[in-house]
């Protein structure tokens, strides 16, 4: 039960803390992400998932995201029960990040394009773009998860900020065209309080980052395991 609980607020303070800085960011400067730039909202994700991955990575391993617990369950590394049981809880502490950002917002002035960081794509970007960046960059990351924290070929304590690192550098890059999800909980969480066009476009945010994580799984045992 402690690694779910670990899970959760794992979740909860990636979201509060990443999606926060794309809302209250934004409000200064009256776009996402305006206040500190698109690498200030980067560094406010990766640097959760490094102070989280020193928190509670002992207890959990600190997946904190759906598409990584898929990934780690399909190389072989967890039993279904327990990646269930993690994305049910990662899901939980998501949409509690986003109840907290809701009511910091509705409590106040805020007057932001977001009231609560939802992914989403528009204008000149298509449906087929914003998949195909959700699932490569997922791959991407998933990947550098994979290999960070593998038991023998692994980088050990230093695996939190590798993957923190990994997030920030993604999200640079997917930030103009999604707002960078790579994250169905962190996605799941905003778009149920956002509502609207970030509900309808949600199946997106699901299904894309899970397949970039199962393709993730399946190249790191082709190159990463030992024979």
């Amino acid at each position: 039960m402690k690694k779910y609980i670990a899970e959760l607020i794992g979740t909860m303070v990636l979201v509060l803390m990443g999606c926060g800085s794309a809302v209250f960011s934004g409000d200064v400067a009256g776009a996402v992400g305006g206040g500190v730039g698109t690498l200030g909202v980067a560094l406010a994700f990766g640097l959760s998932v490094v102070a989280m991955a020193y928190a509670i990575g002992g207890i959990s391993g600190c997946h904190i995201n759906p598409a990584i617990t898929f990934g780690v369950f399909l190389a072989g590394r967890m039993k279904g029960k327990d990646a269930v049981a993690y994305i049910v809880s990662q899901i939980i502490g998501a949409i509690i990040g986003s109840a907290i950002i809701y009511v910091l917002v509705t409590a106040g002035g805020h007057h932001g394009p977001t009231c609560t960081g939802a992914n989403g794509w528009s204008g000149e970007i298509t449906m087929a773009q914003a998949f195909i960046a959700e699932a490569v960059f997922t791959f991407i990351f998933v990947l550098v998860v994979l290999g960070a924290t593998d038991p023998k070929k692994g980088c050990g304590n230093l695996a939190g900020l590798a993957i923190g690192l990994t997030l920030v550098l993604v999200h640079i890059v997917c930030i103009p065209i999604t707002g960078t999800s790579v994250n169905p909980a962190r996605s799941i969480g905003p778009a149920l309080f956002q509502g609207g066009e970030a509900l309808s476009q949600l199946w997106l945010f699901i299904v894309a980052p899970l397949v970039g994580g199962a393709v993730s799984a399946l190249v790191w045992r082709l190159v990463g395991e030992e024979k």
